[in-house]
């Protein structure tokens, strides 16, 4: 069973978190985590103006993803930064490429799950997953988000991302707060949950 975590990072906060991701799922007997990147939008130029060439470098080993790729998965795992609330802008013109996967009906069926990073606690936590969703909903997919069974979520000795919509960090307006064990591990859970629900829904 393939699970693919395709996901856009600029900073490096999205990559670590696909990185535990796919820990949790690879704990499922069977289950086969992929990383992917989806393609990048900006020039070399933009991205050194915006300090993000140096943190890239860490996951440039991660291949580029395809929207074939998609439909060769048992389950996808996406993964954005929120701009204004809603995905970034190389998720959404990697996603706009799938209307061929629609009409094929490619994935339908298939598990769809969605973690983010904001700058700030209310910068688009909920909001990014949930209208991310809008897109599985479109393509057929079965929606797992990051279940109240993961207690860390409820925690309000720190501050933490994580909500029912999925697992996410908060990257702090400088982008220099890096994912917490608490973020990570639901992260963690994420991953596992959905390789869970997309191996009962293959046997």
């Amino acid at each position: 069973m393939k699970v693919l975590i395709v996901y856009y990072s600029m900073y490096g906060h999205v990559h670590r978190l696909a990185e535990a991701v796919a820990e949790g799922v690879r704990e499922i007997d069977g289950a086969e985590a992929e990383l992917r990147q989806v393609p990048e939008t900006l020039s070399d130029d933009v991205l050194a103006k915006m300090g993000a060439i140096e943190p890239r470098k860490a996951f440039a080993h991660i291949p580029v993803a395809t929207v074939n790729d998609l439909a060769s998965a048992d389950a996808v795992i996406f993964g954005t930064p929120t701009r204004f609330g809603n995905m970034c802008g190389q998720m959404r013109q990697f996603l706009d490429a799938t209307g061929g996967l629609w009409a094929k009906g490619a994935l339908v069926g298939k598990v769809g799950s969605v973690f983010t990073s904001t700058g700030t606690q209310h910068g688009g936590q909920e909001s990014t997953i949930l209208s991310f969703h809008l897109n599985l909903l479109h393509h057929g997919m079965v929606i797992v988000g990051l279940p109240y069974s993961f207690q860390g979520q409820s925690r309000i000795d720190e501050i933490t991302g994580g909500s029912p919509y999925g697992a996410s960090t908060i990257a702090g307006p400088k982008g220099d707060r890096l994912p917490t064990e608490n973020e990570l591990t639901a992260a963690r859970y994420q991953g596992n949950f959905a390789a869970t629900i997309a191996k009962k829904l293959a046997q």
